[in-house]
């Protein structure tokens, strides 16, 4: 590895790192740059491209692609010889991520982690794709075959690569630029919303679309408000067919409670198995509000098993939430948490473990890899008990005793890598389902724990002038805040004062606003950029509309300054 500039075995820069995601890859042979000038002016010094590589901590195939590609050493000398690498971590940095995923999507059609990047020296992104196996397979260009291909065009046919990339980013401009004011929001727009999600929703299983499918909980939310509003009953059915579906199926820990990211199946049967903290907390506060609004109390009991995995598993001493747990341990996806029959049956004994596994569909053939089996549960317990010629509550108590058992066997595994670092974003999601669970279900330790968080975020991840921090891990607070981290911490701190009335978060929550105004409003177009005015200038300012895997910043933003300042009742 002389050719490299690294010496074997040396951590490269990454090391330095807080980031979990950063730290995995700092004993790679790859002699990887965090993203920042130092990598851009030895590309530009160097007159090399740059690859960035983006991912995250708990991501199942970042971790493939890293095993693959950059622990191996003829990769890794193909990219120092002639590429500057950067590795970024997407929760730490959702703006650059934001912004070469949609380069990613326009190019490709298709997005996704890990994100591969190629880009000039001036950051202008000229190939763009997702994982690649390190040698070419089932219709996938290989890793290094594209690193000789890129080469060879860099030094052969730059110009081409120069004017693509520049078109791209003019491209990314014209795209901001676009964006304007739509039409005032009325009812009619509702019912197209309505419209939409019953075009797309899974009669048979629940849930929108067809495998993967994710939990998407404020699409439900959304729908609980329409049948409320409107009276409609299909938008009910939608919800409850859902909640009941996710509830029953593999995409629930059953053993150690929480949810899994999302289902590769459309039956919700095998998850993806990592946990990330912003899913348990809009699941906690849709089947929080469903259990209100519904009144079955199966859905409150529900939420209140997500609050104990969190308060459990996923809460630091600090008083803040780490943000995920990895899918994969000893190097295999899902190990941590698939049975086999005669291992239940070896703790629970042959009949209750027989039982046990009837009822959450752990068979000798499995469902998962390798006849192992993901706890789900294939019949409603009523409808086993009345099968089984037992009485309900006989059942329950069978089936309690056995995860009672199991879950301290499950505990002595390996388990998977947990993503300790604290996000204001997600921390802010989490306070308001803390919230949000108190005000239903009147227990004091889901209020206790939001205002421990909140008081955290203000204490430890705000600066002396009142701006907020994105990241917080082993007493450094680091990066400054982006627009989703003031609107989901606002958010947070109006529903923990309507919880306790501590006239504080109000406060809190208006000063933050104030600030978020300031540093990230368009004054000309409306709504909010995603990076303020003191984040790093990147190649493009973008605006958050879409609404994925969490609500966009610019949708709590507005349900915020609603709330804050409210105007007279609307007419429809």
């Amino acid at each position: 590895m002389a050719e490299s500039g690294r010496k074997p075995g040396k951590p490269n820069r990454l090391i330095r790192e807080k980031s979990p995601y950063l730290l995995q890859h700092a004993g790679n042979p790859v002699d990887w740059y965090p993203w920042g000038e130092e990598a851009f002016r030895k590309a530009k010094g160097e007159d090399k491209p740059v690859f960035l590589s983006i991912g995250y901590a708990t991501c199942h195939w970042c971790h493939v692609m890293a095993h693959e590609s950059f622990e191996d050493e003829e990769v890794a000398l193909l990219l120092n010889q002639s590429f500057v690498s950067i590795k970024v971590d997407r929760e730490e940095r959702p703006d650059v991520d934001q912004i070469y995923m949609s380069v990613c999507q326009a190019l490709t059609g298709q997005g996704g982690w890990p994100l591969s990047i190629f880009m000039t020296p001036e950051g202008n992104p000229f190939f763009a794709g997702t994982y690649f196996p390190r040698t070419g397979r089932m219709g996938l260009m290989g890793f290094t075959d594209l690193l000789r291909r890129i080469n060879a065009l860099w030094r052969g046919d730059r110009g081409k690569i120069l004017e693509s990339g520049g078109e791209i980013r003019q491209a990314l401009g014209r795209e901001v630029q676009g964006v304007s004011p739509g039409p005032t929001l009325d009812q009619g727009v509702l019912r197209k919303g309505y419209a939409q999600f019953h075009r797309t929703f899974d009669e048979t299983w629940g849930g929108f679309g067809g495998a993967p499918k994710f939990p998407t909980p404020h699409h439900l939310t959304f729908l609980l408000r329409w049948h409320r509003r409107s009276g409609e009953n299909d938008s009910r059915r939608m919800v409850e067919r859902t909640l009941e579906a996710m509830r029953r199926g593999g995409i629930f820990d059953h053993l150690g409670l929480g949810f899994h990211r999302y289902s590769v199946d459309e039956k919700w049967l095998i998850p993806h198995f990592e946990k990330m903290l912003y899913d348990q907390a809009l699941l906690a506060m849709a089947y929080t509000e469903a259990g209100q609004a519904l009144e079955k109390e199966e859905y409150g009991r529900t939420a209140r098993e997500i609050f104990t995995y969190v308060l459990r598993d996923m809460t630091s001493p600090e008083g803040g939430f780490y943000s995920a747990e990895d899918a994969d341990s000893e190097g295999r996806e899902g190990l941590f948490y698939v049975w086999r029959p005669e291992e239940i049956q070896a703790h629970l004994g042959k009949e209750e473990g027989a039982l046990f596994c009837r009822f959450y569909g752990v068979s000798p053939e499995g469902n998962f890899e390798d006849g192992t089996s993901v706890l789900h549960i294939p019949r409603p317990a009523e409808t086993f008990a009345a099968a089984e010629r037992m009485h309900p509550q006989e059942l329950e108590g069978i089936l309690r005793r056995g995860r009672e058992r199991l879950f301290p066997i499950r505990e002595k595994r390996i388990h998977p890598l947990k993503d300790d670092k604290i996000l204001t974003s997600w921390n802010g999601l989490m306070i308001a389902a803390l919230a949000k669970g108190f005000q239903a279900f009147q227990d004091p330790a889901l209020s206790d724990a939001a205002c421990r968080a909140a008081d955290f975020i203000l204490e430890r991840l705000r600066t002396p002038q009142g701006r907020l921090y994105r990241r917080y891990r082993e007493g450094e607070a680091a990066i400054a805040g982006f627009l989703e981290d003031y609107a989901f911490l606002v958010w947070g701190l109006i529903e923990l004062y309507e919880a306790t009335f501590r006239v504080r978060y109000l406060e809190e929550a208006l000063r933050l606003n104030q600030v978020m105004i300031e540093f990230f409003g368009d004054e000309e177009k409306g709504g909010f950029y995603f990076s303020g005015r003191d984040n790093e200038a990147l190649i493009a300012r973008s605006k958050e509309l879409y609404d994925g895997a969490t609500p966009s910043g610019n949708s709590v933003a507005a349900l915020n300054l609603l709330r804050q300042h409210p105007w007279p009742s609307p007419s429809f």
